[in-house]
């Protein structure tokens, strides 16, 4: 064991995770290196110009389509959207508003609801044991 610290770093897949942007968009240099800790903080507080750009007008990954549109990503895969969908693709679908749009935001609103129910038992639960 040596005692010098290394730099943490993280592949651009995890990165892009973490900034929540789709990889295959971001710049080739950030699509090949590695990024530190110390770099993934600095695109999260000063984000350059093209990780605005993403971030306003994707494509965006999966996870933020599903966010954007009030529905689980399985929600999202039995809509048949399986692909990054840019800000101007989900705006669209939200004016359509398809019938399994509608429906997953359904499902999505009882599984919150559920959510809420149990938590509250749990605190109700919780106050009675102390």
């Amino acid at each position: 064991m040596s005692s010098h610290q290394t730099a943490q770093t993280m592949k651009p897949a995890t990165a892009a995770k973490k900034l929540g942007v789709y990889l295959e968009a971001t710049p080739a240099e950030f699509q090949e290196g590695v990024v530190s800790r110390a770099e993934l903080n600095a695109l999260q507080t000063a984000p350059p110009e093209w990780l605005q750009e993403l971030r306003r007008n994707g494509p965006h990954p999966r996870p933020v389509v599903a966010a954007k549109l009030g529905v689980s990503i399985a929600g999202l895969a039995r809509g048949g959207v399986s692909d990054a969908l840019t800000t101007e693709q989900i705006e669209a679908l939200k004016t359509e508003n398809p019938e399994w749009l509608r429906r997953e935001r359904a499902t999505q609103a009882e599984v919150r609801k559920e959510e809420v129910r149990i938590k509250e038992k749990q605190a109700e639960q919780a106050a009675k044991r102390s």
